[in-house]
Parts: C-alpha cells; sequence; structure tokens
C-alpha cells in the first residue's frame, strides 16, 4: 500500500501519463482540495465558536487559515520540489484572485458592511503584508544587482511566519476588544432551516479536521504533479500556470466561502476571510515556501504580478476610507476590472516572459 502511495506521487507516474489523464488528475485534485478545505472550514469554525470568538475574527484568522491551505499546501511542496515558479505565483496569483475576483465580485452583489473596527487594524495589515513582500523583492534587486537573480531568501520566510504568529496573538487580544461580537457558547446549532441540530462532540470535529487536511495535502500533491508535466508537455512558463490555473484552484474554497456566506446572510465572515486570506497567502503561504528553501523571483513578477497585486490592494485600502457602513455596488466595478486586466496583461505577455 505505502509503496503504491510513492510510485502515485512520484514524478515518473505523471511523466507516463497522457493529457487528457493529466488534466484529469488536476481536476480530481482540485476537487480534494476544496472538499477538503470545506471540511476543514466547518470543523475549525465550530471549534472556534466553543470558544467564544467573534464571528469577524473567526473569517480573519480560522476561515482564513483553513480555506489559505490549499495555497500553503501548495506553494511548500512547490519549493521543496524545485518549483519555485508555482510556489511564489501562487501566493501572489491568491491575492489578486481573493480581492480583485472575489471581493469585487461579491460586492457588486451585495453592500458588504464595513466593521471599521477590523478594517482599520487588520485592513491596514492586508496591505502592509503586501507592501512587505515588494519591498523584501525591490531590495534583494539591490542587493544583487541583477534581475535575474533576485531570490526571497529562507530568513525572509521565517521571518514572515514569525509574523504571522504576531498577527494570530493581535487578533486574539483585538477580538477581546472587539467583545460585543462576540456569541455565547451554545451547545447547539442551527441547520439551513433554522432547525435546531446537536452540535457534534469535539472529537468528532477533531476527527472531520484531519481528514480535510490530509484532503487538501493529497490533492495539493497530485495538483502540482499534474500542473508541472501539462507546463512541461506545452511550454509554458510556470509562473504563468502558477498566477492563473492553480491560483485559482486553491482559492476556490475562499469563493465557495463567499458566495455561501452571502447566501447564509453572514457578509461580515465574507469581508473577515478574504482580508485575512490576503495576509496569510503573503506571511503563511509565501512565508512556508520560503522557509523550505527559499524563492526565486522572476523578471515578471516584478513588472507585472506584484504592480497588481499592489494595485487591488491599494484600490480596496481607499474604498475602505470611503464613508458609509457598507461598501457601495460600484466599488466592486474597478476591482474585476483589475482582474481582467491583470488576466489580459498574463495572457499576453506572460507567454513571453522571461
Amino acid at each position: 500500500m505505502l509503496a503504491s502511495l510513492i510510485e502515485l506521487y512520484s514524478p515518473s507516474f505523471f511523466e507516463a501519463r497522457g493529457d487528457f489523464a493529466l488534466w484529469s488528475i488536476g481536476v480530481v485534485a482540485i476537487v480534494c482540495l476544496v472538499f477538503g478545505a470545506d471540511r476543514v472550514v466547518s470543523s475549525a469554525a465550530k471549534l472556534a465558536a466553543e470558544l467564544g470568538l467573534s464571528k469577524v475574527i473567526i473569517g480573519a484568522t480560522v476561515v482564513s487559515l483553513g480555506t489559505t491551505l490549499p495555497e500553503a499546501c501548495v506553494s511548500v511542496m512547490a519549493s521543496f520540489q524545485g518549483e519555485p515558479d508555482l510556489a511564489l505565483g501562487n501566493g501572489v496569483g491568491s491575492v489578486i484572485f481573493d480581492t480583485a475576483l472575489i471581493f469585487g465580485l461579491c460586492c457588486c452583489i451585495c453592500r458588504l458592511p464595513k466593521d471599521k473596527f477590523v478594517l482599520n487594524r487588520h485592513g491596514w495589515l492586508q496591505l502592509g503584508s503586501g507592501a512587505l513582500l515588494v519591498a523584501v523583492v525591490l531590495i534583494s534587486w539591490a542587493w544583487v544587482g541583477d534581475i535575474q537573480s533576485v531570490r526571497i531568501p529562507r530568513f525572509v520566510g521565517i521571518f514572515f511566519l514569525l509574523l504571522l504568529a504576531f498577527y494570530l496573538y493581535l487578533s486574539v487580544r483585538w477580538s477581546r476588544k472587539h467583545s460585543e461580537l462576540i456569541p455565547d457558547k451554545v451547545s447547539e446549532v442551527t441547520d439551513g432551516q433554522g432547525e435546531s441540530v446537536r452540535q457534534r462532540p469535539a472529537w468528532v470535529l477533531l476527527a472531520f479536521l484531519a481528514g480535510g487536511i490530509v484532503l487538501i495535502v493529497g490533492g495539493s500533491e497530485l495538483l502540482i504533479g499534474s500542473v508541472t508535466q501539462i507546463c512541461e508537455n506545452y511550454g509554458v512558463p510556470k509562473e504563468l500556470i502558477a498566477v492563473t490555473v492553480v491560483a485559482f484552484g486553491t482559492s476556490l474554497p475562499e469563493l465557495v466561502t463567499a458566495i455561501a456566506s452571502l447566501l447564509k446572510g453572514h457578509a461580515d465572515l465574507l469581508v473577515g476571510n478574504i482580508i485575512g486570506a490576503d495576509i496569510l497567502n503573503v506571511l503563511f503561504v509565501i512565508g512556508a515556501s520560503a522557509s523550505a528553501g527559499g524563492l526565486a523571483v522572476k523578471p515578471s513578477f516584478l513588472w507585472l504580478y506584484l504592480p497588481m497585486m499592489m494595485l487591488v490592494l491599494i484600490q480596496l485600502r481607499l474604498f475602505i476610507f470611503m464613508p458609509g457602513k457598507r461598501f457601495s455596488r460600484w466599488q466592486g466595478v474597478p476591482l474585476l476590472a483589475s482582474y481582467v486586466l491583470f488576466y489580459v496583461l498574463t495572457i499576453k505577455y506572460g507567454l513571453v516572459s522571461n
């Protein structure tokens, strides 16, 4: 059994497969990622509710940790396998996808709430984490003096992980100051029709949590193998696939969570999830990937991917500054337009980037 699993995840397994089989494996992998993330989010959120955390903070921490697990697993495994383009591109592409496409789309559909307490704290960390990543890349470029040799070293990845721990600490501390949104601890929850259902025991929730993580890890390994082989077959740059296909696939949990939040009337959970996911994509996903062995930064990140990431983060920050207790629907339009522009530029120039 163990030998079969090792063979399944070896490079030779993917090299021996045709295009249809590789795409099919990729689809199966994304299904595993989405279903596994759903289990992780659901179980973690219920456990967090038992601890008495507010819904907004749950969205920015616990749910975001669950929905960014696919990005983290894919990127870390890509880094270990010597695929830095996939590792870095997945993290940066996910920030763009979450902020421009998911938040922009949901903003057009519904006037999302502005929780000033969260947005004036987590929102600045969202913009700051992106700016920190850009600063690290620019400093590395200035240090080596060669755009082809830019790297995010391992010690920077470790520093990002330390900042992640500090961010989680601050979130718990801020949650206590946001006590008016902390729910009472309950032993029962309601289903989608409002009917009362019994809360599962903690050990059952932990088992679902572990099972979800297993699906995420297994699915990420399959996705990396299939995408890498497809790239080699078609001669497509890996960073292009990473910031589009892989980033879309691993960001599906955020998209599913966002839609579910709107349908269930929990728009504040959606806002917290997007803000927290952006922070974690930098500190957790890219930090863990760089810690695994450092990350090489292709020139395309300097002139396309990182500038587009900062463009959408700055737009969102400006919308937060605007008066009102809710985001306006029109504010989703420029975010969606930015994603379309990003996608067009990626397709037009990404295929010929160095």
